[in-house]
């Protein structure tokens, strides 16, 4: 325990210069401001900052991108509470007490109980991170290349988790992923395959062309079909938290904070589903059951408590066992693979003191998201009037430059408005994007790990199979989707019928 402590004291030393803390302000800002506008993700803002922190060092490049989607969650709550129009997904579950509160004339109220939640929510989900990621690690090292194709195979299973309504087209979608990332050299013996004689086709497809053509652009086009009108901001009372509400309410706190880390290290499910099961658990044991939905303080509180706590949940994952926990984890662990780091089981083997500089970090952006929730509230909601046909080009211009900048390939940008259409046509007939992030992410862990298990096995299957931990794995993967199917589902649904009167 002191040697973790020793470790996570020299990180936070490490990132305490004059150049980092800009970095930290300046970054966490940029995440609140994203999270803050209706229709820009956690996801798009990761992306977007991932193509302009390529010249960056790795760690500089990382605490950056951490800070962004930490600000994002945290930023989301403001659009949610002042116009009842959620900033990101994660913060639609506190439209319901958030908004009811600021129509009472306790809009800065609502702002605080906010901050205060989602800086515990973090806190607790950091010293999960902490705790649990050596412990995690030093499991992963059971595992080898059977395993490793089954996790692979578990993470684009469960990303139909992601879409809320079909699994089967978030199955589709990911099994798109894991087709594009085939494009390319192979990666054992460097044969080209699907690039149909185009000699740029020929090193594979890249990740953050690809990332922010299809979060990035596809969002754009989504802004410009739907022409979305200017919005009206509200005036807000005082932001300060009250104490009083953090200690009565400190039980929903805790409870919010180990779910929202526990959604957030299962894999595909996402800070929105931390979010919801944190509001459900809060409304079952609470007292006042009646308020939820029309300003629960407490309601509130266990939203932002548990959407924030699964983002350093989501992370764990991504550092033990190179599966990403949501959307945006998957983008930021492709920011960890372009900048040189490489997360899984050898993590504390090769690394061990990178997982406590992931802490740091986390620490860091907690701190740049109070220091904005107590001080800058007020004039960080008028970027809300900022019109929608200002930003969009904007970003536009963001994501052309960044793709371009990556490689200085031309080809690059025309990967990016290809993927900006996939994403726009895959929303329009409601086939998730995030699964196809997913399977592109894995889809090099995936083929590598299976064509490495044939050769050990000189091409018997049976291994994939008969192991302890990769038999485990197929049959938890097989229950997951078995209990996806239509009819299983309506099986457990089904109502007994009426007995005789």
């Amino acid at each position: 325990m002191f040697q973790g402590l020793f470790a996570f004291g020299h990180s936070l030393a490490s990132f305490l210069t004059p150049g980092s803390i800009l970095l930290v302000l300046a970054s966490a800002l940029v995440g609140v401001v994203i999270g803050a506008l209706p229709g820009l993700t956690a996801t798009m803002g990761v992306a977007l900052m991932t193509t302009l922190t390529i010249k960056l060092p790795s760690s500089q490049a990382l605490l950056v991108l951490i800070c962004t989607y930490v600000g994002a969650i945290y930023g989301g709550s403001r659009s949610a509470i002042l116009l009842n129009i959620p900033g990101t997904p994660a913060s639609a579950a506190s439209c319901l007490d958030g908004y009811a509160l600021a129509r009472q004339g306790m809009a800065g109220k609502a702002m605080g109980i906010a901050t205060s939640g989602s800086v515990l929510g973090t806190l607790i989900g950091m010293l999960a991170l902490a705790l649990f990621t050596p412990v995690l690690g030093e499991f992963a090292l059971r595992f080898g290349a059977y395993e490793f194709f089954w996790l692979a195979v578990f993470g684009v299973i469960v990303s139909a988790t992601l879409t809320g309504g079909d699994p089967l087209k978030g199955w589709i979608a990911g099994i798109a992923g894991l087709f594009i990332a085939t494009i390319g050299q192979d990666g054992i013996h460097a044969y080209e395959r699907f690039n149909f004689g185009n000699r740029d086709l020929a090193g594979g497809i890249s990740l953050v062309p690809a990332l922010v053509g299809a979060f990035g652009f596809a969002e754009i086009l989504v802004a410009m079909q739907e022409k979305r009108p200017p919005v009206k901001v509200s005036a807000l009372d005082s932001v300060i938290p009250r104490i009083a509400d953090v200690v009565r309410y400190w039980r929903t706190i805790v409870r919010s904070g180990l779910i929202g880390t526990f959604m957030g290290i299962v894999p595909g499910v996402g800070e929105d589903v931390a979010a919801w099961s944190s509001y459900a658990a809060a409304k079952r044991a609470s007292k006042e059951k009646e308020q939820f939905g029309k300003g629960s303080v407490e309601g509130l509180m266990a939203a932002e408590t548990g959407d924030n706590a699964c983002v350093p949940g989501a992370i764990i994952p991504v550092l033990t066992l190179q599966v990403p926990g949501s959307a945006p984890a998957a983008v930021l662990m492709a920011a960890m693979l372009i900048h040189g780091v490489k997360p899984g089981p050898m993590i504390m083997v090769e690394s061990p003191q990178f997982v406590y500089d992931v802490v740091a970090m986390m620490m860091l952006a907690t701190i740049g998201i109070f220091i904005y929730g107590l001080t800058l509230t007020k004039l960080l909601v008028q970027v809300l009037r900022v019109p929608t046909t200002i930003i969009m080009p904007m970003l536009l211009v963001l994501c052309t430059i960044g793709t371009y900048a990556l490689a200085s390939r031309l080809f690059d940008v025309w990967v990016m408005v290809a993927f900006g259409l996939i994403g726009f046509l895959m929303r329009r007939f409601g086939y998730p994007v995030a699964p196809m992030v997913l399977g592109i992410v894995l889809g090099d862990l995936l083929e590598k790990n299976f064509r490495r298990g044939l050769v050990l096995s000189d091409g018997d299957l049976s291994p994939f199979f008969t192991r302890p931990i990769s038999g485990t794995l197929f049959a938890l993967i097989a229950l997951v989707m078995i209990l996806r199917l239509p009819r299983v589902r309506r099986l457990f649904t089904r109502r007994p019928a009426a007995g005789p009167a």
